[in-house]
């Protein structure tokens, strides 16, 4: 009963399919940890610098529309 015990359980420690699936997860909760946490820190200040560069390219687009009526 122990051998048959011992010999399933080498088995199992021979089969690795489980513990790459169990990697990957665990290196998906890291990943979504750390995207979180840069969007709760940083998440006013990117809105605020990509606010700014979308009103600079609409007040360019302006512009050039403007210029190219002139002509």
């Amino acid at each position: 009963m122990i051998r048959k015990f011992l010999a399933s359980f080498r088995g199992a420690a021979a089969n690795r399919k489980g513990v790459t699936a169990a990697e990957y997860a665990i290196l998906a909760v890291g990943v979504v940890i750390i995207v979180g946490s840069a969007v709760s820190l940083f998440g006013q200040s990117l809105r605020d610098a990509f606010t700014a560069v979308g009103q600079q390219i609409t007040t360019t687009q302006g512009e050039v529309a403007g210029a190219n009526q002139i002509r």
